[in-house]
């Protein structure tokens, strides 16, 4: 079917998918901080999709400095030039990020992660989930899915009943 709109190529992230996913981000990314140990001196979050799998991530990694960077880069479903609303600490960022884990959900076109490595050029960036267009603007992630893919988070749903694929 060619008829659907773009957002209806949908990837439906639940609860459970979101945590176990962010649960394997921290894998990947335990040991490999450049601090004493492979450790973070801190997880930033993108909010405020990035909200959850930072949490989930700083648990995991025993990392009790947390703080939020807020670019806001999309109106609903419609992606427009992102524009920070928000820094995290100076003291916590240093000039350069050097040591700090900033983490979001999603890559998408890689616009967010540009404007935000543009500050912090020597933090590491890591998402959940990554879209090819901004695939290289992310050092770790857990799962690509194709560019036309929308992916629908847990916070943006709610449960109520579908039609059946081919009717009723």
């Amino acid at each position: 079917m060619t008829d659907r709109l773009p957002h209806e190529k949908g990837f439906h992230v639940s609860w459970d998918q979101i945590h176990r996913d962010s649960r394997a981000l921290a894998w990947r990314l335990d040991g490999q901080g450049p601090e004493k140990g492979g450790t973070w001196k801190a997880v930033v979050a993108i909010t405020r999709g990035g909200m959850a799998p930072a949490m989930i991530v700083s648990r995991e990694l025993d990392i009790r400095t947390v703080d939020t960077i807020s670019v806001k880069s999309y109106n609903w479903q419609e992606q427009t030039d992102p524009h920070l609303l928000k820094a995290p600490s100076s003291e916590l960022m240093g000039k350069d990020g050097a040591g700090v884990l900033i983490v979001d959900d999603l890559v998408d076109t890689g616009k967010t992660l540009e404007l935000v490595r543009k500050l912090y050029p020597k933090a590491h960036f890591a998402t959940v989930y990554a879209k090819p267009q901004g695939r290289e603007m992310v050092q770790t992630f857990v799962t690509e899915v194709s560019q036309d893919t929308w992916i629908f988070f847990p916070w943006d749903m709610a449960l109520q009943y579908v039609e059946p694929y081919r009717g009723a």
